[in-house]
């Protein structure tokens, strides 16, 4: 499994990657379909926004797609949040992808409805009648 780190108007040091690393490699533990963790740290210049650093989290799953985003005013924070909320996700798609019941009304087999010729219906007429 592969966790590709990039950041905007941020510069990704050794420590935050090892930081996501740790986090992440966490959520990867619960299920083992996991393919890959593309993470996107980002920082907002705009000095009126609340929650300035955001950390998207994108994973790919062997038959699926999970994604996430949280932001707050520390990237350590929002790392943190990213994490925890990644793993309800997972856990979540892991528990529907284990106790869904295969069967679909779309596959399962219908029986055929025959429809009544006019002779059948003379002949149940006419043995009724010989009762």
């Amino acid at each position: 499994m592969r966790i590709y780190v990039n950041g905007k108007n941020i510069e990704i040091t050794d420590a935050i990657k090892a930081y996501v690393k740790e986090k992440l490699g966490k959520v990867a533990n619960h299920y083992a379909q996991i393919t890959g963790i593309d993470v996107m740290l980002s920082v907002i210049k705009n000095p009126a926004a609340s929650g300035k650093h955001v950390a998207e989290v994108s994973c790919q799953l062997e038959n699926g797609k999970v994604r996430v985003e949280e932001s707050a005013d520390s990237m350590y924070a929002s790392i943190d949040l990213v994490a925890d909320k990644l793993d309800r996700q997972v856990k979540k798609y892991k528990s529907k992808a284990l106790y869904s019941d295969k069967s679909s009304i779309r596959n399962s087999e219908v029986e055929a409805v025959g429809v009544a010729s006019d002779k059948d219906l003379e002949e149940d007429f006419e043995n009724k009648e010989e009762e």
